[in-house]
């Protein structure tokens, strides 16, 4: 799915047991000159193993279902940090896995027989993409419509990394543990609505220069001047289309805003 810091490359291989297939990819990613560590499906090790983590890939078994706990960890650590999950296993395994870890963080899912050539390659291509100088944009969606969300989610993971955030809550709770280079604000939520969110934003050193772009369901002259009035960098309708949305996104970040 994503990268939480654009410095860090660090792929995780976690598997329940000493896996031949796992060790061997270990050390050809090393020979290749990516930083791999290996850890067992144990939240311990995870723990240490994940600093300064960009990817992991985990190698489902049978033995994870019986550790559910692990799972909820390594769905919690994805969506914290931002990281790609690549998953390698059979399809009942990773019907099981998706039970605890949702389907679109996944960035991909590789069956066995095992590829490992194959896998290497995407590997290398996901650090490639999302680190360093070639890192991709991060985009903080703000929604209480978590279906629109999902869809702008869909819209925009294979050009961005993506989170999200149900209310202001969340997206500050998320800010406080990752960047983003931009966020895509509803400007109608229950409890605080955009407007609210934005004055928080804005008063909290850390988050008051990230641009935002408010998502707005009204079109009308006296709606959108109320939107323009808080000074965003843009206003979206809801009824923006993919390739709208996407061209706008491009335009805005070609500029020098960031």
């Amino acid at each position: 799915m994503s990268v939480g810091s654009t410095d860090n490359a660090r792929v995780v291989i976690i598997s329940a047991s000493d896996s031949f297939l796992a060790k061997s990819l270990v050390s050809k990613l090393s020979d290749s000159g990516a930083d791999t560590v290996f850890s067992h499906a144990v939240i311990k090790e995870i723990e240490a193993a994940s600093m300064g983590a960009a990817l992991i890939v985990l190698f489902m078994s049978e033995e994870l279902e019986a550790a559910p706990e692990t799972l909820v960890y390594i769905k919690d650590l994805i969506q914290d940090r931002d990281l790609g999950l690549i998953l390698t296993g059979e399809q009942e395994q990773y019907d099981h896995v998706i039970r605890s870890i949702p389907e679109h963080a996944v960035t991909e899912w590789f069956r066995r027989p095992l590829d490992i050539d194959r896998l290497i390659k995407r590997i290398m291509s996901f650090i490639d993409e999302n680190t360093g100088e070639k890192s991709r944009k991060t985009i903080l969606i703000v929604d209480d419509d978590i279906t629109y969300m999902r869809t702008v989610y869909e819209w925009l993971k294979d050009s961005y990394h993506v989170g999200m955030a149900s209310n202001g809550v969340q997206a500050i709770s998320y800010l406080a543990r990752n960047r983003a280079d931009l966020i895509l604000l509803d400007y109608e939520m229950p409890i605080a609505d955009g407007p609210q969110v934005l004055s928080m934003l804005r008063n909290d050193s850390d988050t008051g220069q990230i641009p935002v772009m408010f998502l707005t369901g009204h079109g009308d002259r006296e709606s959108v001047l109320s939107v323009v009035g808080l000074s965003p960098v843009d206003y979206l309708l809801k009824t923006i289309d993919r390739d709208t949305l996407l061209e706008k996104l491009s335009r805005f970040f070609s500029r020098d805003h960031i």
